[in-house]
């Protein structure tokens, strides 16, 4: 049992901080996504599908940016690192901070796209 339990222990102190970063990006792109549509619609007139769209197209963006710049920090970051100590850049850029930067990136624009989706399924049900 205890071996069981500590397992779940080191898996939940694992999985916690990141699906803090990840979730809080996720619920922040959610809301954006929804408030940038209200004023597509309040403001400009658009209808709400087609601004439910545009925000859509906004939010794979940010989200296929965050999957290339993520994959760019795993498969470069160690390089770049070795670089700045080389020349003595003294910048404090990390590969593990650019992972976390593009995570978020990452979140934000998945909550955009499933917020938005939510939005124009709803708008076309009525």
């Amino acid at each position: 049992m205890d071996a069981e339990t500590t397992a779940a222990e080191r898996t939940r102190a694992y999985l916690r901080p990141r699906l803090r970063i990840v979730g809080g990006a996720f619920v922040v792109g959610a809301v954006a996504g929804i408030v940038l549509v209200g004023v597509l619609v309040l403001v400009a007139g658009w209808a709400v599908v087609e601004s439910a769209r545009f925000t859509f197209a906004l939010g794979t963006l940010a989200f296929g940016f965050a999957l290339l710049g993520w994959s760019g920090s795993v498969m470069a970051g160690r390089g770049f690192e070795a670089m700045q100590e080389h020349l003595d850049a003294g910048t404090n850029w990390t590969e593990r901070d650019s992972r976390r930067a593009m995570a978020r990136v990452g979140g934000f624009g998945a909550g955009m796209v499933l917020a938005t989706g939510v939005v124009e399924a709803a708008a076309l049900a009525t």
